[in-house]
């Protein structure tokens, strides 16, 4: 079959190769899943670069959510069957025409919900509205967000409105503020202009901001910050700029304000499965309903993967770019 490897850690688009290789065979508890669509994540492409919290062996294969068809059964598993379609968030080695996952890992899709939509059900979605789930906020309350229109972060805004908490989103350029309007995203700012937090305060109508989220790093993170009421949380989602991050002693000191972090993969694996499974409920009445979308931007083929990463990379792009093998 071919699969998406790398012989080294470095820039996608030039490591990324599609190679033959062997068919994979479920073992105990294992399924083998015949790839309909694969979505290409940031997180799948900082592993590429090595500087992601999962570092495989090299030569190593690629990718870790995919929608697919049940095509074998390892020994012991039960509540799935050869034919159907399934979708996983946490299988690494997705990008490639077949794969294998862990039973209890993978998701049965409805009918109703198609390939383009399963491809991206778990992962950035879950992330999402596990965020939304330990930030324990409630109706009325005001959360910021930086990288709006990031994936997570239309996710966010979307669920967090469904839920009745109001999402202020920062974003680095106009442009942005038009195309999640355009998405009915609203209570976006563009922090290119000198009076970005004028709009900030004028849309907030002075009410506190409970909690800030941060998917930039550097300056960026101490913008969040500054944001932030008495007794305020900044919880750290990622570092799309930079590594470090630039906090104001001040702000921390004299708002009180606390820092965390939030790592999806964590938080899921410790998760109770009764409450991971009213999360994943709740995406799927969400999406059934409209206030969920997730959009995409193209499908790019398995032998393009390097075309695939350059363009998760455009600014301006409108949903997932999608790999199909």
């Amino acid at each position: 079959m071919r699969a998406v490897m790398h012989h080294e850690f470095g820039d996608p688009t030039r490591v990324l190769t599609v190679e033959d290789v062997a068919v994979p065979e479920p073992g105990p508890g294992e399924v083998r899943v015949r790839t309909l669509l694969a979505a290409v994540h940031n997180h799948d492409l900082w592993t590429i670069r090595g500087s992601y919290g999962f570092k495989p062996d090299l030569p190593a294969r690629a990718g870790t959510e995919a929608v697919g068809v049940v095509e074998a059964l390892g020994e012991g598993v039960a509540g799935l069957e050869v034919g159907q379609r399934v979708a996983s968030g946490g299988s690494f080695g997705a990008w490639a025409e077949h794969f294998v996952a862990r039973a209890g890992g993978l998701l049965p899709v409805p009918d109703a919900i198609p390939d383009e939509v399963a491809a991206q059900l778990v992962s950035m979605p879950f992330s999402a509205i596990a965020l939304l789930e330990s930030l324990d906020l409630q109706p009325g309350d005001w959360l910021v967000q930086n990288a709006a229109n990031g994936a997570v972060g239309r996710m966010v805004a979307q669920l967090g409105a469904a839920r009745g908490v109001n999402v202020l989103g920062l974003v680095r350029r106009a442009d942005a503020v038009d195309e999640l309007a355009a998405l009915g995203i609203g209570q976006v700012v563009a922090t290119d202009g000198d009076d970005w937090r004028d709009r900030v305060q004028e849309i907030a109508g002075g009410a506190p901001v409970a909690v800030g989220v941060d998917s930039v790093g550097g300056r960026a993170s101490g913008e969040v910050l500054s944001l932030l009421a008495e007794n305020g949380l900044l919880v750290v989602f990622g570092a799309m700029q930079s590594p470090t991050m630039e906090l104001s002693s001040g702000d921390l000191i004299f708002k009180q304000a606390s820092v965390r972090g939030f790592w999806a993969s964590t938080v899921a694996r410790t998760m109770p499965a009764e409450q991971r499974n009213a999360l994943y409920a709740e995406l799927a009445q969400r999406i059934g309903d409209g206030s969920l979308t997730l959009p995409v931007d193209r499908i790019v083929a398995l032998e393009d993967v390097r075309d695939a990463a350059a363009a998760n990379a455009e600014p301006g792009r409108s949903g997932k770019v999608l790999l199909r093998p």
